[in-house]
């Protein structure tokens, strides 16, 4: 087995793909995503459940079930070389995967992730690590990425400042991300989204939860499932052989710079839920930014995007906000600040958005940031926003003198060309 990065080999037409399709579901409460693979199970007997229990991760101990409708096939406890999330994908997941495709021709799997588990890290892995010396999509087709909220804990969930470590569930002695980012990854991620259950708080604030992540995610599909009795056939067509994957698709920080939808523009609100998006060419003014961040999420459940310091002006700077907390980083140049040889380098669709919306003083350098929250004051967001842009004075004095403001964020975005993406808290007040 090996885990080289390498470019998936496999191309096949829809039509002529006979490859066992996988539907992975995440959530951050178990009961419910195990709730729906019961149900999945219940509407195909030849359906393969695979789940993967963490508990004794740290250990470098995983056990590992496969089960169908009938019961349970395999209850095996996996010993890991190290006890990280990155090797249990790689050193059991995957070839599990790959094992059952072939050993069981022709029947569908559904892979659930542990709650802690982000589906980026697994679509990573899928498109990047070999097994047996080839993709896991040479035998499997992924067809979709589902990831089960709970209708009763998602608010609480979104609006935590407790992190995994805190809470005993780190999936890595390293592993100090937040409870809310775990669960806004999961859900911007998702090809779909499955609200489940019913809020403590009744009708209304069940709907305004479903309003809530179409806001978050307006490019998944999304699926309610309120009643007590669940239909599993036709929650199964919803939910399998959608073919909702796209492989190409960018992460969340990397969306904007790529052309694709960020997030929508509906200041006015639905159940109290609001989503505004910010957009600029000027540069910011370092420090009057860094005195309203506490001010610009003080209400807000989910901010993300991209921006440029005038100060730094060569540098893409990541913004996503969650659970109280900011994070800003690098995400690399702007091509503006590239020489044009070294474009070749950047990602096609990264040009092609750069060159529909280049400006002949600014380049590709723009703000970009999408705000979600209830009950928040859109105008006033942007006012405030508005006022951290540089002047015209300002404007007129020119690169050379921006490079010279007092810049409380300075040293925190490194430019590595090489480097992935960096987030970093230093510099970014939590809100």
């Amino acid at each position: 087995m090996s885990s080289s990065p390498q470019a998936p080999t496999h191309a096949v037409t829809a039509d002529a793909d006979t490859r066992p399709s996988l539907t992975v579901l995440s959530g951050f409460w178990p009961a419910a995503t195990f709730a729906v693979a019961r149900a999945l199970l219940a509407a195909d007997p030849s359906l393969l459940l695979v789940r993967h229990d963490l508990t004794a991760l740290r250990d470098g101990l995983v056990r590992r079930v496969v089960r169908s409708s009938a019961g349970i096939i395999e209850d095996e406890q996996v010993e890991l070389r190290h006890g990280c999330v990155s090797c249990t994908l790689r050193e059991d997941v995957l070839p599990t995967l790959v094992r059952l495709a072939r050993s069981h021709p022709g029947q569908d799997l559904v892979l659930m992730l542990p709650e802690v588990v982000e589906p980026e890290a697994v679509a990573a892995a899928c498109a990047y690590c070999l097994i047996d010396g080839a993709p896991i999509t040479d035998l499997l087709r992924v067809d979709s990425y589902v990831t089960v909220l709970d209708a009763e804990h998602l608010l609480d969930g979104l609006a935590s400042t407790d992190d995994l470590t805190a809470l005993g569930i780190q999936a890595a002695e390293d592993d100090h991300r937040a409870l809310a980012d775990v669960v806004v990854r999961q859900i911007e991620y998702a090809d779909t989204l499955l609200l489940w259950g019913q809020s403590r708080e009744g009708d209304f604030d069940t709907s305004r939860m479903a309003i809530l992540l179409q806001r978050m995610a307006p490019w998944a599909a999304h699926i309610r499932v309120d009643d007590d009795r669940v239909d599993a056939t036709t929650l199964t067509r919803q939910l399998r052989h959608t073919r909702r994957h796209r492989p190409e698709t960018p992460g969340i920080l990397t969306r904007g710079l790529q052309g694709y939808t960020l997030g929508i523009h509906e200041p006015e609100p639905d159940c109290g839920v609001v989503s505004t998006v910010f957009r600029a060419r000027r540069p910011f003014h370092p420090q009057r930014l860094h005195d309203v961040l506490e001010d610009v999420n003080a209400e807000i459940i989910r901010s993300r995007g991209h921006l440029w310091l005038a100060s730094q002006p060569d540098t893409v700077v990541a913004w996503e906000f969650a659970g109280g907390g900011l994070a800003m980083g690098s995400l690399g140049h702007w091509l503006v600040s590239l020489p044009e040889d070294r474009w070749e380098h950047v990602e096609d669709q990264r040009r092609l958005a750069a060159a529909l919306d280049w400006d002949p003083y600014y380049g590709d350098r723009h703000q970009h940031l999408v705000f979600i929250g209830l009950g928040i004051d859109p105008a006033e967001l942007h006012h405030t926003l508005t006022g951290c842009l540089l002047t015209d004075a300002e404007l007129a004095d020119g690169e050379e003198t921006w490079r010279t403001y007092q810049d409380p964020f300075t040293g925190c975005f490194p430019l590595e060309a090489e480097e992935p993406p960096n987030t970093n808290t230093e510099g970014a007040s939590p809100a």
